[in-house]
């Protein structure tokens, strides 16, 4: 595939997560990623700051996508109305792309700085999630309390979604899963 190609980001990241897939996170270069792909090494990093950041790229997809869901939510929704109109939102990025997560998931899970980050990516996720709830008149500590509730649902299913064999829509495992927490808080 010639340097001119289109989609250098996306080629980027679809080498590095075979390459991970491959060799492991640890033993893999951005030499060899950018090689993989096609691309130098310098267009490597006019896309990513480093290797791990291949893995993140999607997170303000993902964040906006959340937030905007929350936003979005009627006038009158309770606080876990408002997380549950995010994380169908949230749910919607994710179509069709079960296989791809699945192995996103594997390199994350074997190897302790990546996992690192993915808590991180967490975090700022229920940050933006708190911070939308609070723009929508929600006072603290409501808005991040109702903000974590959403990322643990949110964690559960997509685990639960990823251990899965086949593609599926994550937004029934979502939704339960949000059910589930109602049950527990007595909310539901």
């Amino acid at each position: 595939m010639g340097r001119w190609e289109p989609n250098a980001r996306g080629r980027l990241e679809q080498a590095a997560l075979e390459l991970y897939v491959e060799r492991g996170f640890e033993r893999t270069t951005v030499a060899e990623i950018a090689e993989r792909a096609g691309l130098t090494e310098r267009t490597f990093f006019r896309h990513f700051a480093d290797k791990r950041e291949v893995l993140f790229g999607g997170s303000f997809l993902l964040q906006q996508h959340m937030v905007d869901g929350a936003a979005a939510a009627p006038q009158g929704a309770t606080p876990l109305e408002a997380v549950g109109a995010a994380l169908d939102a949230v749910g919607e990025v994710f179509r069709g792309r079960h296989a791809h997560a699945r192995r996103r998931q594997a390199v994350i899970a074997a190897n302790p700085e990546l996992r690192e980050r993915e808590l991180i990516k967490m975090t700022t996720l229920s940050a933006a999630l708190a911070e939308t709830l609070r723009g929508r008149g929600l006072a603290e500590p409501a808005a991040s309390l109702a903000a974590e509730a959403g990322i643990a649902v949110f964690h559960v299913a997509f685990g639960q979604w990823v251990a899965g064999d086949e593609e599926q829509d994550m937004r029934p495992l979502l939704r339960d899963a949000l059910e589930q927490l109602r049950a527990v808080t007595g909310t539901g």
